[in-house]
């Protein structure tokens, strides 16, 4: 009959405009959460019976709650090295425990480093990433199998040997033969220690040169050795002054017998290019006593270092600052992308796990193939705006109320009809 038509439609309506209401409540609840996202109701009509021009079959309402997961908030500069966002298509994906865990992801980029040297969200949850080299290089191949709980602690000190020293110098041509000169050179054993050497340069015939070399000393005491070096490179100039050739090529030396234990080095020795100017030269110096014009000599490797901080910037890239001034990439943080991420299942902390409706995760560089692009030292925002929820919360409350209005009317009438049947 229709008054128990209107009687269940109303009732219905107070159902569904109660789950809106607790939608709206949450949305407020959470509209300084990072991260969050906000859920919608969406109301569709429903029909029981066929209605015709003499009769009408009430139906009601239902509700759906539609979850605005792809919705971007706006990024906010924060004050902490290790706050990330995505701009863009994307989650960061974590894990619940370092091994076995379950991954779940989340937009909510605020991270911070627990006792054991991981990065951690508020509940716990280990950010993932991919193991790098110095360079900032994925080692092992950017996929989900290589993904790993990121651990500071796995370089918790710096510190690599010379492999390489370049020397860009100018030999005086003009020099007499036999004639000597010297410079230094710094170096690095596999510890870390920081080493000097002495270069000595050697006029053995025109356009002809020798470089030996003395054996290392501490660079704080240049009276203790540490090492035994091994080797010295023949140098030969064309006549236009550029390098001809060196003996051996590459030119290399070794040192042995480090007194600390560290490893046996092999130095190459980055002379130029055979046939340039962009190492060493033989030009007339022009002086009434001709030198060596070194321009420059570096050498690679790092000192001894303990780690002092952890940053992570711009597309992912987490460094590692030490306390001898080196900074190096150490990991890079994924972003993980779904076919239909809106259908993702909604976690505590802000956190999602997969489901068949959103398909399996697809992760990504950052910026690449469609993935959105990760900003360092930035959050995002809620995306509930409290203005657009309190409205909403008007229109609730208005619908309820008239609903609750009509189950009045409907009492009133039945009322009326079983009065009349007395």
């Amino acid at each position: 009959m229709s008054l128990t038509g209107a009687l269940s439609s109303a009732i219905s309506a107070l159902n569904a405009q109660s789950q809106s209401l607790a939608m709206i409540s949450d949305n407020i609840a959470n509209s300084q959460t990072v991260g969050y996202k906000t859920t919608s109701a969406s109301f569709s009509q429903l029909v029981t019976a066929s209605s015709g021009a003499s009769t009408y079959s009430s139906g009601g309402v239902t509700v759906l709650a539609r979850s605005n997961i792809t919705t971007q908030g706006l990024l906010t500069t924060t004050t902490s090295s290790t706050d990330i966002g995505i701009s863009g298509n994307g989650f960061f994906p974590v894990t619940t425990a370092v091994a076995g865990g379950t991954t779940l992801y989340t937009r909510s980029g605020s991270f911070t480093l627990d006792n054991s040297g991981y990065l951690v969200n508020a509940s716990g949850a280990y950010l993932l990433g991919w193991r790098t080299d110095a360079d900032g290089n994925v080692v092992g191949g950017a996929s989900a199998d290589t993904l790993v709980p990121i651990d500071t602690s796995v370089a918790a000190t710096s510190g690599s040997a010379t492999t390489t020293t370049t020397v860009a110098a100018n030999l005086p041509a003009d020099a007499e033969l036999n004639d000597t000169f010297t410079t230094s050179m710094s170096l690095y054993d596999s510890l870390g220690t920081a080493n000097s050497m002495q270069i000595t340069w050697t006029k053995t015939a025109e356009n002809s040169w020798t470089a030996t070399f003395a054996n290392p000393t501490l660079a704080s005491d240049t009276s203790t050795t540490t090492g035994t070096v091994s080797g010295s490179i023949a140098i030969t100039f064309n006549s236009d002054g550029s390098l001809a050739s060196t003996n051996p090529s590459p030119a290399t030396i070794g040192v042995t017998g480090w007194t600390n234990g560290a490893a046996d080095s092999v130095i190459t020795m980055d002379l130029g290019t055979a046939g340039g100017t962009d190492g060493l030269t033989q030009y007339s110096s022009g002086a009434t006593t001709p030198a060596v014009d070194l321009t420059g000599i570096e050498s690679d490797g790092m000192a001894y270092g303990k780690l002092s901080s952890i940053a992570i910037g711009d597309d992912g890239a987490v460094s590692a600052t030490y306390s001898n001034g080196k900074t190096i990439t150490i990991y890079k943080v994924p972003v993980a992308t779904f076919a239909a991420a809106d259908q993702l299942e909604a976690k505590d902390n802000g956190m999602y796990a997969a489901t068949l409706a959103s398909g399996t995760a697809v992760v990504q560089l950052s910026g690449t193939n469609g993935a959105g692009s990760i900003e360092g030292g930035v959050l995002e925002a809620s995306t509930s705006d409290t203005n657009t929820e309190f409205s909403n919360m008007i229109s609730a409350q208005q619908a309820y109320s008239a609903a609750s209005q009509v189950i009045s009317a409907v009492n009133e009438m039945f009322d009326t009809l079983i009065s009349a049947m007395r």
